[in-house]
């Protein structure tokens, strides 16, 4: 699994952090998601793809 965000797309939901905060972080200065694991194991597998499908803004991407 690869993921990749658009930060430019990202609305500061936070939906990606409640869902995988140990794959993605927010900005403090305007909440605009953070990419900390590019290539998550299968244990954060699931835990990612509810983020991607969490975010209002469609701004994180999975290559599987």
């Amino acid at each position: 699994m690869k993921v990749t965000v658009v930060q430019d797309k990202c609305v500061s939901s936070g939906q990606c952090v409640l869902n995988a905060g140990e794959v993605f972080d927010q900005r403090d200065d305007d909440g605009v998601v953070v990419l900390l694991i590019a290539e998550p194991g299968p244990e954060l597998a699931e835990q990612t793809r509810r983020a991607a499908a969490a975010c209002p803004a469609l701004a994180i991407h999975i290559e599987e």
